[in-house]
């Protein structure tokens, strides 16, 4: 397979106050129950949040969701472990080819043998075949069973043989768009259908099933999700004996555990100074990987005062961005102007170039205020916002909070845990949405985010369009038919340029993936960028002795 567009990539690491090394250490840190000791083939890992989104990989949402889907199922492509710019054969024999009949375009996919689903409460471990590989796909398709299925519209999927399939599309579409759609992505994962056919639904969300390198144990939220190893695994029997992942939210309490010994690999924290004072703990690594995710606060024009633009220059205004780029590691975070950033995708803006088209928006208040009170709210507004438990969006939206006040704007903030913040504001509450996130490429970028189709709750497809925005449809329907790779991407710099122009967003910045671990723990695999939001682990993971 050729070389892919780089993507964006994780939602990741918390931003606590800095903290040096001789800082006390909190004590609940010993309420973390482990089942296994140090060194035992057994990897434990401390992650940012309190409890999984959802076991159906369709509906993954955080890196948490991803983290397990990535190691319970497998698709029929995969991003290079460690690599995300490549893709390879996964479930698939090779990478598809396709041949156009009566204008519909079919790709034809050969399946590997003797991969095998692991058994649960309901199925015993069977031979994947053409079948469940199928089933996985209509129900990626499904609206009613994959909040992302407008990217499945307009194919259709034939069992050829037991281990052939047939991907029909109405509408050809490029590799670039369409590989990552049956890659290790929400509807790409296979599921068991006799898993779900024969427990239920229901069921299979309390225990998934998939054919991965390690299978769903036990859950319970706020403390831990433990997997153990599929011996029967078809690449080979993993190294470890299984992996612990803890809900540890809490950024000082995820240090801790690290520190005493609890967990073996912790996410990190993108506070200034962080990353030093862990580089100088014994026997641990600090690892900083990409690719990295965009922040943009979206304003959302359904709502008022919003659907004014007036109001949102004035928050723009308000806005300073370096007070943002102060609150995280300068190893991590890179100031951006753009919806989306040339340093991962083509067809991304480069910050030069919208300072020189006079898009960046400076702080000044006076000129704030008078716009607030020419829309016709010179004595301010209130607005109620939820925010994720995850530090990078709570702190980033205290810091918003902070800066509006200063314009009359008051913000009431509600934080939760992270899987509920992304229920809520795709229930089109929230007037300003902070979303940090990647594409694989510069159309599902856009589409997802600007494309009228894509608008939460109202949208053909509704996807990410918390803005509610209707402008940009030709110039990403254009861009999409073209052919030459110029031409689309000076259409997609068009659409960005109109989106600015608009004043849809305010772009934050380019943040890293941080973890450290155990210098006894080898992930098997470079770690360049990851696409789940963990270093992956996998039949090649293992402890040193």
């Amino acid at each position: 397979m050729s070389r892919l567009f780089l993507v964006l990539g994780m939602i990741l690491t918390f931003m606590v106050s800095p903290a040096s090394a001789q800082d006390p250490l909190p004590a609940e840190s010993s309420k973390i129950t482990t089942d296994t000791p140090l060194n035992t083939g057994v990897l434990r890992f401390g992650i940012h949040t309190s409890k999984i989104g959802s076991f159906d990989p369709a509906y993954a949402r955080g890196s948490e969701d991803y983290t397990f889907a990535d190691m319970v199922y497998n698709s029929l492509l995969r991003y290079v472990p460690g690599s995300s710019s490549q893709l390879e054969p996964d479930i698939a024999i090779k990478m598809p080819e396709f041949e156009i009949q009566n204008n519909k375009q079919i790709w034809t996919i050969q399946l590997r043998r003797g991969i095998f689903f692991h058994g649960g409460p309901y199925s015993p471990p069977y031979e994947l075949t053409a079948e469940d590989v199928v089933y996985s796909l209509e129900k990626a398709a499904n609206p009613l069973r994959n909040p992302n299925f407008g990217g499945y519209t307009g194919m259709k999927f034939e069992i050829l043989g037991p281990h052939t399939l047939e991907i029909i599309l109405e509408k050809p579409m490029s590799p670039l768009f369409f590989f990552p759609l049956i890659a290790n992505r929400e509807g790409g994962f296979i599921v068991s259908k006799q898993a779900i056919e024969k427990g239920g639904y229901d069921n299979f969300k309390q225990h998934p099933v998939g054919t991965g390198p390690f299978m769903f144990s036990r859950y319970t939220a706020g403390d831990k999700l433990v997997l153990t190893a599929n011996k029967n695994y078809f690449r080979g029997k993993p190294q470890l004996q299984g992996v612990e992942i803890y809900f540890i939210p809490d950024n000082k309490r995820r240090e801790a555990a690290y520190k005493n010994g609890l967990v073996d690999v912790i996410y990190g924290v993108g506070d200034p100074g962080w990353i030093t004072k862990m580089k100088t703990w014994p026997d641990t690594i600090v690892d900083v990987f990409g690719p990295g995710v965009t922040g943009l606060f979206h304003f959302n024009t359904s709502i008022k005062p919003m659907d004014d633009i007036r109001v949102r220059q004035a928050i723009c205004l308000a806005l300073n961005r370096e007070l943002f780029l102060a609150a995280s590691s300068k190893q991590l975070v890179k100031k951006v102007y753009a919806p989306m950033s040339s340093e991962f995708l083509p067809g991304g803006l480069a910050n030069e170039k919208i300072v020189h088209l006079g898009l960046v928006t400076g702080t000044n208040l006076e000129k704030a205020k008078k716009l607030l009170a020419q829309a016709g709210y010179a004595q301010g507004f209130s607005m109620d916002l939820v925010t994720s438990e995850k530090r990078l969006y709570r702190k980033s939206y205290e810091i918003l909070q902070r800066q509006l006040e200063k314009i009359g704007i008051t913000v009431n903030l509600q934080v939760m845990a992270h899987s509920q913040m992304h229920q809520q504001i795709r229930q089109n509450l929230n007037a300003i949405v902070l979303y940090f996130t990647f594409r694989p490429n510069a159309d599902a970028y856009l589409r997802g985010f600007f494309h009228s189709d894509s608008i939460v709750k109202t949208g053909i497809k509704p996807h990410t369009n918390f803005s509610h925005y209707t402008k940009i449809d030709k110039l990403l329907d254009d861009a999409l038919k073209a052919i030459s790779p110029k031409t689309q991407i000076n259409l997609w710099e068009q659409a960005q340029i109109r989106i600015l122009h608009d004043v849809m967003v305010y772009p934050l910045f380019n943040i890293n993936q941080c973890t450290v671990r155990r210098d006894t723990v080898d992930y098997g695999h470079p770690l360049i960028s990851t696409l789940a939001g963990y270093p992956l682990f996998n039949e090649n993971t293992r402890i040193k002795d």
